[in-house]
């Protein structure tokens, strides 16, 4: 063949080879184009991330600032770029895309160099920039297909037109997801470090970069091996951009991590669970449970660590005393208010928390509190001007039932000291007196007074009321005593001192709260003397003396079923209650023992750097009256008597002759009547001598 002729035959090749590679690149640029036009047609729109609100995380702090507890769907807490430190933001991109700042969405370079690190087998590079992490995580899925592929690589485009570096940089930040359950960086500081992202050092930093590739493998809480590895390549990839330098990067590795794990072995909870559930149970009441869980709210709560520390361990060797003396007790719970503002500094309630014991005594369980609820039939009497000086007879007396039968109240050593004041029987606890009280001053009134002063519990209008037949909490207790201790004053007990929104707006503000008048200061007065006398030389001696001003009340019940102390200082109310979940009774376990040794306990630890100081005398509304037989007696100026301290005993007493005149209490008129159900079992407190 002539060499013309085959010279022609190859152009000809060579041109038709041509004519079909255009061809086929016009196809495929064709095809690709369709497919870009396709799929750019059903991009989502997105404006919508300027105004996107994903759920962020509430946030509990004590009253010092430490963080007690984070709530969330998502656990995330948005933090600006600013408060995001350098390092952190150098060791994502160094790690994740280190062309950031100079691609416009898209690494084509990068693509380039995944695929070949794919093709020959070297270490695994990601291709997708951050850019397109963020359009993903905002706008698609983790599919992996073509489709989803080339609609991230568009909708990255697309917000690198509208969006700054540093604003995307910003979001991508505070979504991505780093593992045991924290979205963005300042909840994984949180979780792995228990610190915010702006206190993160150059190790903890690399480690929060190198969750990103696979967060539920890489968790340092999960696998602390391989997050020191991933922490290793993220510190690498630092110094191959020029970040940091080699030595910088090997101190780096050698530094401690500072693990919450590491500090707090085994806690990965609530820190002070008692007092921190019960705090989120009150949020989800306030504001609801989607609020709490997505609102990201900042709540700064009234607890006080040190006393929390002390109240816990006050109740952990209350248990264990009660084990170790044989009462067979194996719960108890204790609550602290300051009683001037109603915030509650302190919470246990149990002697354990776990997975499987989170029931919270405090504020859950209600019990009866028996001898301890006299206060509110006794402060009912004084406030309506019956003195403490009155005397009753303790004597036996009956009612009938609304069952044809009797009940016949008695104490607990089946005696009667005959006819006593009002005080003493009180100190005593006498449970003929305190029904013949509230038989004469009436059952409603009792009721009204009791929830006027803070419980909160529905009482039944029983005679077996006055010894405590209707259950209560102990933090009913707590908040009712309180009123007495805030001279007649009653503030409602919070668990909050602040709450804000997301957005840093005070949305709840219980630092200055509202106070209700209750009773006179002057009947408050009178009431703290008399519960003075319970600690001084009554049920609660000697184990509740704490070496200060202090009144307080004992409570036993039947069958030693529930055992209680309340008492308070000027500037302290304490609750504690003693018992089983299952209602077995204890052995011989009064209110005066176990109880009153763990108030008596905390009152002494917590009260530790506070100096003593006496109640409040109102001068302006009480009279101090001598010549009664403790010496003195108090009265509410124009109930004090011309003489003496009161009169005696009258059963002719005509109807409409006031007690607080006569200084008396009539013979029992017809009582309300009740249910045998609600009058058994009455309370059972012993005098003093029988307290251990």
């Amino acid at each position: 063949m002539p060499k013309n002729r085959r010279r022609s035959r190859g152009a000809r090749i060579w041109r038709d080879l041509g004519i079909a590679v255009f061809l086929l690149a016009l196809f495929a640029i064709g095809t690709v184009a369709g497919m870009v036009a396709a799929y750019g047609r059903n991009l989502p729109d997105i404006s919508r991330m300027a105004d996107y609100q994903p759920a962020s995380t509430t946030r509990i702090f004590a009253r010092d600032g430490t963080q007690l507890a984070s709530v969330y769907k998502e656990n995330r807490v948005w933090v600006p770029l600013s408060r995001i430190p350098q390092v952190v933001r150098e060791a994502f991109i160094a790690n994740e895309d280190h062309n950031f700042y100079s691609h416009h969405g898209v690494d084509f370079g990068g693509i380039v160099r995944a695929a070949f690190a794919d093709l020959t087998h070297q270490q695994f590079q990601g291709a997708s920039t951050i850019t397109q992490q963020l359009a993903r995580r905002l706008f698609l899925n983790d599919q992996v297909s073509l489709s989803r592929k080339i609609q991230e690589a568009l909708l990255a485009i697309e917000i690198e037109r509208f969006y700054t570096k540093d604003e995307i940089l910003e979001r991508y930040l505070n979504i991505i997801y780093l593992g045991s359950g924290a979205y963005g960086v300042d909840a994984a500081a949180h979780t792995y470090f228990g610190r915010g992202v702006d206190k993160l050092t150059l190790p903890q930093a690399a480690i929060l970069a190198g969750v990103v590739a696979a967060p539920s493998a890489y968790s340092p809480l999960v696998n602390l091996g391989l997050a020191r590895d991933r922490e290793r390549h993220v510190l690498d990839r630092m110094v191959e951009h020029g970040d940091i330098t080699s030595d910088q990067a090997g101190a780096a590795y050698d530094e401690s991590l500072d693990l919450v794990s590491e500090r707090l072995p085994g806690l990965q909870g609530y820190r002070y669970p008692y007092f921190t559930t019960y705090a989120i149970a009150q949020l989800e009441h306030l504001f609801g449970a989607t609020a709490v869980e997505e609102g990201g709210l900042q709540v700064y709560t009234t607890l006080d660590q040190r006393m929390q520390d002390i109240a816990q361990k006050a109740i952990a060797w209350g248990v264990h005393q009660a084990i170790a003396e044989g009462i067979g007790a194996h719960q108890a719970a204790l609550v602290a208010l300051r009683p001037s503002t109603g915030e509650i500094l302190a919470m246990v309630g149990g002697a354990h928390f776990s997975l499987d014991n989170q029931f919270n005594r405090a504020w859950q369980a209600r019990r009866q509190p028996g001898s301890s609820f006299k206060i509110y039939d006794y402060t009912a009497a004084i406030d309506s001007g019956l003195p403490a000086s009155t005397i009753v007879d303790d004597t036996p007396v009956s009612y009938p039932m609304g069952d044809g039968t009797q009940w016949s109240p008695e104490d607990d050593d089946h005696s009667y000291m005959g006819a006593i004041t009002l005080r003493e029987a009180l100190t005593m606890s006498r449970n003929i007196v305190a029904v013949k009280l509230a038989d004469r001053i009436g059952l409603d009134r009792i009721i009204d007074y009791a929830h006027r002063m803070g419980v909160t519990s529905p009482l039944e209008a029983n005679l077996s009321l006055a010894l405590g037949s209707s259950v209560v909490t102990v933090l009913d207790q707590a908040s009712g005593y309180s009123t007495l201790a805030n001279q007649g004053l009653h503030v409602d007990p919070t668990p909050f001192r602040m709450v804000k929104d997301s957005l840093g707006t005070v949305i709840l503000d219980d630092r200055f709260p509202a106070a209700t008048d209750v009773v006179s200061a002057g009947t408050a007065y009178i009431m703290t003397s008399m519960l003075e006398d319970v600690i001084a030389h009554g049920t609660g001696y000697p184990n509740a003396v704490i070496g200060r001003p202090a009144g307080g009340k004992t409570g036993t019940t039947t069958d030693f079923r529930d055992a209680w102390f309340v008492g308070y200082t000027p500037d302290l109310v304490v609750a504690v209650w003693l018992g089983n979940d299952d209602y077995s009774r204890m052995n011989e376990s009064y209110g005066g023992n176990i109880p009153a040794r763990i108030w008596a306990k905390f009152m002494t630890a917590a009260l530790t750097g506070t100096p003593p100081h006496e109640f409040p005398f109102p001068s302006e509304e009480v009279a101090k009256v001598a010549g009664c037989r403790r010496g003195y007696e108090y009265f509410l100026k124009g109930t004090e008597p011309q003489s003496g301290c009161g009169g005696s005993i009258d059963e002719t007493q005509p109807d409409d002759v006031a007690p607080a005149a006569a200084g008396i209490i009539e013979p029992p008129q017809p009582p309300v009547q009740a249910t045998p159900a609600t009058l058994v079992p009455p309370t059972a407190e012993p005098p003093p001598s029988d307290e251990p």
